[in-house]
């Protein structure tokens, strides 16, 4: 063999071992086969998060390509606000984490400096339903009424800042001169209704009426817990007595400062993953999030649980935060100090 073709075959070689066959890249399939997806409730046990997040939990899985396990787990604090910062800061951004978080979450860092996240870099997978949000006193309270909140003092139950029951609460007490008491701490649903219940507080906001409907509509039907309001973009159809609460306002400024909060309503039980994760992971978990919703098997469950359905794209809630994240500074400014002390 001459120098000249010895030299040749050395290049060959030589270029062969500076760039080597691509590797195979890995399917969304080949990832997801065999692994675990964690879904953070930002919410303690039993309360309509709860119910809901572990209603996606036990049916998403099965329409993601590899068909992983989902595993949740409650991951309460700070009105679900250490959720949505532990999926935005902590969670790995391969697609294997997931949260669902109080509808107020995705506004809360355009009202709040303590949340250290943007919400438009969620990957957002959809929201099961949009929500009406309630007031609610039990039956020994004197206000059983909107007209009665107005007039009278009480003692409602609160979670924490950025909380559904505290930004209510404060939004009323700002906009309408409502006089609300907030006492907070009280982690999630169940432990407010439980302390309305005995007499500890006389209610509180943040009440969704999906809440009410599969779990004490009994309540609602014998006059047990009064709903004194509703916060929607649209009136709940059944309970049109209620009065909406963009009704109550009187003018512009209060219409302005209430939308903000209602915006909220609009995308009620969201799902999302981190930001950064891979673009084909995201798109699969959307798309399987969409199918969930379809399920026969799932549909059938949230018929049995009396449970609202009403889903939201994740396309949609990413147009709701684009527009709600260029809202005029001042809008903004008096938001902010309407749903704070």
């Amino acid at each position: 063999m001459s120098p000249q073709t010895l030299a040749t075959l050395g290049a060959v070689v030589g270029a062969l071992v500076a760039f080597p066959a691509p590797v195979h890249a890995q399917s969304v399939e080949e990832f997801y086969t065999g692994k675990t997806i964690t879904l953070a409730i930002g919410f303690t046990p039993g309360g309509g998060y709860d119910l809901y997040g572990r209603l996606v939990a036990r049916y998403l899985g099965k329409h993601i390509p590899g068909k992983p396990n989902i595993v949740a787990q409650n991951m309460p604090g700070a009105g679900s606000m250490r959720a949505a910062q532990h999926l935005y800061t902590v969670a790995p951004k391969d697609g294997t984490a997931l949260a669902t978080f109080g509808r107020q979450m995705g506004i809360t860092p355009l009202l709040n400096p303590a949340a250290q996240y943007d919400g438009t870099k969620f990957n957002w997978l959809g929201s099961v339903t949009n929500e009406v949000s309630t007031c609610v006193t039990w039956n020994t309270s004197p206000v059983k009424t909107w007209n009665d909140l107005l007039k009278h003092p009480v003692t409602f139950a609160g979670d924490g800042p950025g909380a559904d029951p505290d930004v209510f609460a404060n939004l009323y007490n700002n906009v309408f001169n409502t006089r609300i008491k907030i006492v907070a701490g009280y982690r999630g649903t169940n432990p407010m209704i439980l302390a309305m219940e005995r007499g500890e507080m006389d209610g509180f906001c943040g009440l969704s009426w999906s809440t009410i409907k599969a779990r004490h509509m009994d309540w609602y039907r014998n006059k047990t817990m009064n709903v004194l309001v509703q916060a929607a973009l649209q009136k709940e159809a059944d309970i049109p007595e209620v009065p909406l609460v963009l009704d109550l306002a009187k003018t512009e400024e209060q219409r302005q400062v209430l939308k903000v909060f209602l915006y909220g309503q609009e995308m009620a039980r969201p799902f999302a993953a981190p930001p950064g994760i891979p673009a084909d992971r995201r798109a699969a978990l959307v798309a399987a999030f969409e199918a969930m919703l379809k399920d026969p098997e799932f549909l059938a469950e949230i018929k049995k649980l009396n449970l609202d359905l009403n889903p939201i794209s994740a396309g949609a809630i990413d147009r709701m935060l684009k527009e709600l994240y260029a809202t005029p500074k001042t809008v903004l400014e008096r938001a902010a100090l309407a749903a704070t002390k």
